[in-house]
């Protein structure tokens, strides 16, 4: 991966995070973290990855946020100074899931040890 990707990857993850937190209301009593972006190396499309906290709101969040995609590419565009800007959709980040899954076993096999 280029340093121009890592570091497009950076600033759209750092901008939907702030645009998360400070613009969209219908995220109460929902913890939304953006985890990680994806750009294509041609900068056409980048994958925004979020872990969602209760878990079981999940999917509701994601379609949410995927029906009003117009809105927060907009916002996107206003705050990037780049060209051409990347068309983001956003996706579920499964790595924590499997992180948080493993945490579980290992200290399920811990606490069997003692």
């Amino acid at each position: 991966m280029s340093k121009r990707i890592k570091r497009v990857n950076q600033l759209i993850k750092q901008e939907i995070s702030q645009i998360l937190l400070r613009e969209i209301d219908s995220l109460k009593n929902t913890l939304v973290t953006v985890t990680r972006a994806e750009t294509t190396p041609d900068l056409r499309e980048s994958k925004i990855f979020l872990s969602v906290i209760p878990e079981e709101n999940t999917n509701k969040i994601i379609k949410f946020l995927n029906r009003n995609i117009y809105r927060l590419q907009q916002k996107i565009n206003k705050r990037l100074h780049m060209k051409p800007v990347p068309k983001i959709k956003f996706v579920q980040d499964k790595i924590t899931k499997e992180a948080e899954k493993i945490e579980r076993i290992l200290e399920q096999l811990k606490k069997k040890e003692e």
